[in-house]
């Protein structure tokens, strides 16, 4: 059971294992695009490739739904960024339970946006849990836990990548202790216990007196999705990759600065303590590129005041 990306490498792991799918659920095709046409998830699209049973429905808490999954007669249900929330009914059907593929340290960033949560408060490292689900949100005991170091290059985007595939390795590694009673989980410890909480595009509206390395965490924790914006010209200009620097600049914050060129961007952003670099930018209905681009077909934004 998984839907986005991440859900992927756990799915082809499985596949190519000596274990047998019996269905693979995933959340209904979605509109998207300019044209609102329907996109099938990228499990689904993995799944119908190799030739899997796919099942989508939009709950399963209805009758029917239920009835379907146990018809299937399912001993393991393995779950990854699915979407749903499993009631009791499917928690207690399978013999092994029901185990679940989560992209942090449990029990800290329990919730829906653990990586981003994690960058944006300057973790150094994160991890995969592989857990046993209850009816709680993600508050099940913990089969294995594996830690991931976070770069200082990463974004939302590259973490999710490297803790996706890691998260199936570590399954494969846990299911075969598991399954023959090796394993014994270990509850999580409450008082521990942190939430992520759930990212919106108005997320991704850069507020300049904020710190340096706290502007520089959420445009990294932003990428791909909602992004890290401003306005400039009566324009959103997104920026899409940052420095901090240290430095006393002098200024309102949201100004505009030329940079030495011993720096490592040619301009910066004063903010409420020290300067945003910025390295590559894009403007709305301009193409995406480096900063040093952008500041040669720009001649007056050094010194501009961005909102």
């Amino acid at each position: 059971m998984g839907t986005p990306d991440f859900a992927v490498p756990s799915l082809e792991a499985l596949a190519n294992s000596e274990y047998e799918i019996g269905a693979v659920y995933t959340q209904p095709d979605r509109e998207a695009g300019r044209g609102r046409h329907l996109v099938a998830s990228p499990v689904k699209q993995a799944a119908i490739a190799r030739g899997l049973r796919v099942l989508q429905p939009i709950k399963l808490r209805d009758k029917e739904s239920v009835e379907q999954l146990v018809d299937l007669t399912p001993e393991l249900i393995v779950v990854a960024a699915y979407g749903h929330i499993l009631p009791r009914e499917v928690l207690k059907l399978p013999r092994y339970g029901c185990i679940n593929v989560h992209p942090s340290l449990l029990p800290k960033y329990r919730g829906s946006t653990p990586i981003a949560s994690a960058i944006v408060q300057g973790e150094k490292v994160t991890g995969v849990t592989i857990m046993l689900l209850d009816e709680g949100m993600d508050t099940g005991p913990i089969l294995r836990q594996v830690e991931v170091p976070i770069f200082d290059e990463d974004t939302t985007g590259t973490l999710t990548a490297r803790l996706a595939t890691i998260g199936a390795k570590v399954l494969l590694d846990t299911l075969p202790d598991w399954l023959t009673s090796k394993t014994e989980p270990q509850p999580q410890d409450e008082s521990r216990a942190t939430y992520s909480r759930q990212i919106v595009k108005e997320d991704g509206e850069i507020n300049w007196r904020l710190t340096a390395h706290d502007l520089w965490r959420r445009v990294r924790a932003f990428d791909p999705w909602p992004g890290s914006y401003t306005r400039w010209a009566g324009k959103r200009l997104k920026v899409v990759k940052a420095i901090p620097l240290n430095g006393g600049k002098k200024g309102e914050a949201g100004t505009v600065i030329d940079l030495q060129r011993s720096s490592p961007a040619p301009a910066g952003v004063i903010t409420g303590d020290g300067v945003l670099g910025l390295l590559k930018v894009h403007l709305e209905g301009k193409k995406e590129m480096s900063a040093t681009e952008f500041l040669l077909g720009q001649r007056g934004f050094i010194g501009s005041s961005l909102l």
